[in-house]
């Protein structure tokens, strides 16, 4: 579905500065402009528009500053290692730098285009255990574990979740009402998901997250 399909009166809005690479189209469905994420991939909006993504084993932040409507939706795991134990993925103590620059990148232009931190109000989804071929490691419970302890350590108002399970999930996200959609793929027709999610781990394993890289508040 193209941009061709949105109404002659419509008219997308410029994105912020540093999200042109982000794919956006016209939803007819929710008859709105919508920018659609990749794993490692987060969008910030001050526009009425939606953001889009599916998840698999991944996690997704959506945080919004409740008074202005300013908001933004990530989609990322955290680094994780075959040789690593299942406890080790319980806690992620190794792999929490990736997570903390996931969430902090995306809190930090929030707050840069007019968001308060007090106001912030979070939602999180995400987190099924859908790679198989991660042998016994449940990675989607891993990266909840990292989300909602991120959330209590920093003190954010966490308002909302629907995490976990064996399914994969496609998320529509309205930061300017707040309001999201959630669609459980029960049935999937191919493993487009897996796929991906399996190449993104593959990537941030080999070329992890410095700590010199993350600005911490």
């Amino acid at each position: 579905m193209g941009l061709n399909s949105a109404p002659a009166s419509e008219k997308m809005q410029k994105c912020l500065y540093g999200f042109n690479g982000i794919k956006r189209y016209w939803d007819k469905t929710n008859d709105v402009f919508a920018a659609k994420i990749l794993p490692g991939e987060y969008y910030v909006t001050v526009h009425d528009e939606a953001i889009t993504t599916v998840l698999g084993s991944c996690v997704s932040a959506c945080i919004r500053d409740k008074v202005t409507g300013v908001g933004g939706m990530n989609h990322f795991m955290l680094p994780i290692h075959r040789s690593m134990s299942e406890e080790e993925v319980a806690s992620m103590s190794n792999a929490a730098r990736y997570g903390n620059f996931a969430m902090e990148k995306m809190i930090n232009d929030i707050l840069t285009h007019g968001g308060v931190r007090k106001n912030l109000e979070v939602k999180i989804f995400g987190g099924g255990r859908v790679l198989q071929n991660m042998q016994s490691l449940d990675v989607g419970n891993g990266n909840i574990n990292f989300v909602r302890d991120y959330i209590s350590t920093e003190k954010l108002m966490l308002v909302g979740e629907d995490v976990g399970d064996v399914f994969p999930r496609k998320v529509i996200y309205f930061p300017k009402t707040g309001k999201v959609r959630v669609k459980k793929l029960r049935q999937m027709h191919n493993n487009t998901i897996i796929e991906r999610e399996t190449s993104y781990s593959s990537s941030i394993e080999q070329k992890p997250i410095e700590s010199g890289d993350i600005e911490l508040f």
